[in-house]
């Protein structure tokens, strides 16, 4: 009996390999749901950076694995190198397992209290963590690598007339470039999200 119980736990134990294989196929499906085109860098870079929301593109950077959509590249002018700046985002954080939204600050009834995060770019490398607001709250100052993608094709200005709007972007980050609960757990999720230069 006891033989039987202990081979039963061993069955059902789930190896980070098989956590990591879970992912990939809960992206997959995601992608497949949600009617997404991947595109590689090479024709995101022939697309001068950009992708075709019209064709629900997505470009997937190989090195370590975000999906990236701009839907809006913003106004203003992108952070410089040695530059830093405070961003004031809204985002809406999507489980990809359960497909399910699990935190947001993106409603009417947030708007006094959007996320405010600190960025600082040294070279091709970005830095961050959050000043306050939800994901901070839920998960930590630590800004997860895959919010920092972004950066170098979008600019992060403060809109000053009714046609010029904010960067938006939409994300697929997997548990490597997430936050701390989504490494831990290996949970994927999927961000809408609009970085704006704090004035």
């Amino acid at each position: 009996m006891t033989l039987a119980v202990v081979v039963s736990s061993c069955n059902n134990y789930e190896t980070y390999g098989d956590k990591k294989e879970k992912e990939r196929n809960a992206i997959s499906k995601f992608i497949s749901d949600h009617n997404i085109t991947v595109i590689s860098e090479d024709q995101f870079n022939q697309q001068g950076k950009k992708t075709d929301v019209s064709k629900n593109e997505y470009v997937k950077f190989d090195r370590n694995g975000v999906y990236l959509q701009i839907v809006r590249q913003g106004c203003g002018s992108d952070l410089a190198d040695g530059g830093q700046a405070t961003l004031v985002c809204r985002y809406a954080e999507t489980n990809i397992f359960a497909d399910t939204i699990q935190s947001y600050n993106n409603t009417p009834a947030y708007a006094a209290t959007p996320d405010r995060m600190f960025i600082s770019r040294a070279t091709s490398v970005y830095s961050a963590q959050f000043l306050d607001g939800m994901m901070m709250n839920t998960y930590g100052a630590t800004v997860p690598a895959g919010w920092l993608v972004p950066m170098p094709y979008i600019k992060i200005g403060h809109p000053t007339s009714e046609t010029e709007e904010c960067s938006r972007v939409r994300l697929i980050v997997p548990h490597t470039q997430g936050h701390a609960y989504s490494s831990s757990n290996v949970i994927p999720y999927f961000y809408e999200i609009t970085y704006e230069r704090e004035v």
